[in-house]
């Protein structure tokens, strides 16, 4: 069994009387660590599809599963819990906390999950621990290339810092799978590509984090393990490669 599989998934959404349809008969089978791009135009389906992975929001019908649990079926209590504990999300405009530094948007993720006192201990429970917390939002924020600007707010931030505050901030929490929607979309070549450097060597087979992502951008694919294409809320694409790193990518 993969790590994700999608079931003839369908979404649709309603406004009055008005019926659009954004996916329609998805099948979709991603292993773990496999790093896949998800690519397609505007209004192809991609968030859509992403935020079914997600936990995000539920299909219309058909069925989702990551890591054998039934997403589409979780109740809304046990969808929160699975994206505290499973998810990491890079979105496109950051959502980072305004009032809070970079520092403190990490901490503030990792306080939502806790931390593990001791990691090696077998059974090992998370649990809050502000002083292990503050040691790993630290030890993410160096990881990303931000140990001089940990206490700049997002406002005194580059948009290429804040994404890495948000790359941070998503894998601070050790998820099983990182989901990020156009993460290079608001950032200009140079900053996007040194983003996309620091995804590819903190997730994938580097980590065995499994990684979706989803871009409107084509040169980005040759990054994936794997590409789907999406047009009109449908797979018309969906092929394995020799992925190019990221440090090779031109746009």
């Amino acid at each position: 069994m993969s790590f994700i599989e999608l079931e003839n998934v369908y979404k649709t959404y309603t406004l009055g009387e008005t019926t659009t349809p954004a996916l329609s008969g998805i099948d979709l089978q991603i292993d773990r660590g496999e790093l896949v791009i998800v690519f397609g135009p505007s209004g192809a389906g991609k968030t859509t599809l992403l935020n079914m992975i997600g936990g995000l929001d539920i299909p219309t019908s058909g069925s989702v599963t990551v890591g054998e649990i039934q997403v589409s079926t979780l109740s809304a209590r046990w969808l929160t819990i699975y994206r505290k504990n499973k998810i990491g999300v890079v979105f496109q405009f950051f959502n980072l906390i305004s009032r809070l530094t970079a520092l403190e948007n990490v901490e503030y993720a990792l306080e939502l999950v806790g931390v593990r006192k001791n990691s090696d201990a077998e059974g090992a429970t998370a649990s809050f621990d502000s002083k292990g917390i503050r040691q790993k939002a630290v030890e993410y924020l160096n990881k990303v290339g931000l140990s001089e600007r940990i206490h700049h707010f997002p406002a005194q931030l580059s948009g290429g810092e804040q994404q890495r505050v948000s790359i941070a901030r998503a894998l601070a929490k050790e998820p099983e799978l990182l989901l990020a929607d156009e993460p290079t979309g608001n950032l200009d070549y140079k900053i996007g590509r040194s983003v996309l450097e620091i995804m590819e060597a903190m997730t994938g087979k580097a980590q065995n984090r499994t990684v979706v992502i989803v871009t409107h951008n084509e040169a980005i694919c040759p990054l994936g393990d794997r590409v789907v294409r999406l047009s009109d809320g449908q797979i018309v694409e969906n092929y394995t490669q020799e992925y190019v790193s990221a440090k090779e990518l031109y746009w």
